[in-house]
This record gives C-alpha cells, structure tokens and sequence, in this order.
C-alpha cells in the first residue's frame, strides 16, 4: 500500500508540458458582494493550476495534470447536507507516478486552505491513467490518511514547498 510519498528520484524524466488554453490564462473578472457566496469551477481551477509537480519545476497545469475541463463543482444534496461538491479528477502524468497521491495530497490541502465556504472535496485519478488508481482515490479521499500526512513533517513541507503560489 502506497503512502504520501516524499520523491527519492525522477519517476518521469522527460514531462510533456501542455500549452494552456486561451481560457484557462482569462483573469477572472472581480465578483459582486453575492458571489463570495458560491463556488465556481474557475475558482477551483485557479486554485489547483498553480500547485507544483513534486518531481519537475512545473506547474500541474502546465503537465496538463488538471485542466479547467477536470474541476466542476455541483450543487449539493441532501447525501452532503447541502454543501456543494468540489469535483477534480487528475491525470498522473505516467501510469507509474509513486506521486500521484501526494498530487491528490497538495490539491485537498490547498482547497481546505482556500474555500471559505464548507463543501465536500473530491479528487480523485482520471480513469484509467494510473496502475493503482484506486488505490490513489481511497487514499486521496480517506480522511485519517490525509490528517496523518498532515502531522508528517516531512511531508507537510513538501506539500507547504509545493502549494506555494509562484504567481502572487
């Protein structure tokens, strides 16, 4: 069973950068006193596009890990007590990464960081894009993994170093 990993070595020498959208490079137009209220997928998006990769100096946007196409958020239901539902499925840039969940790790802690209001996170590996998938998804979404990764200080570092927003 694979834990929140700090990286020992490169795991994909040779990353394909993707060149962002024209949509995805928009600044997000200033929100009225009401709309601090909702959440929205462009927000998200801007949120999560700016963590970087555990292995390489780029962003996850830039290695196409998420794309603003990959985050919706769904009005909630009674299953969530009414919050909305954040929803970002990430594509590991080799079936391989031992940092895929670490990757997942960095996203959670950036959105309960930066969503003022309560919703449900879910994040979790594109389908079919990692060899341990599910695995990656049970860890991601286990809420005793991700505060025990969180009392790691080695870990924690890593996700502080990698969380950090290069763009402010």
């Amino acid at each position: 069973m694979a834990e929140f990993a700090v990286p020992l070595g490169l795991i994909n020498p040779h990353p394909v950068l993707v060149a962002p959208s024209k949509s995805t490079v928009v600044p997000l137009a200033p929100k009225s006193l009401e709309d601090y209220d909702r959440i929205d997928s462009s927000d998200v998006f801007d949120y999560v596009r700016t963590i970087r990769d555990p292995e390489h100096p780029y962003t996850l946007q830039q290695l196409g890990v998420v794309t603003a196409d990959s985050v919706r958020v769904q009005e909630g239901d009674s299953k969530c007590g009414g919050q909305p539902v954040v929803c970002i499925t990430f594509k590991p840039t080799v079936p391989h990464c031992s940092l895929a969940s670490t990757i997942g790790l960095c996203m959670r802690v950036k959105l309960m960081r930066e969503l003022v209001k309560p919703c449900k996170i879910d994040i979790v590996a594109e389908p079919g894009s990692h060899h341990t998938e599910h695995e990656i998804n049970r860890q991601v979404y286990d809420k005793e993994r991700v505060a025990a990764a969180m009392e790691n200080p080695a870990v924690m570092e890593m996700v502080e170093t990698l969380i950090r927003d290069t763009e402010s």
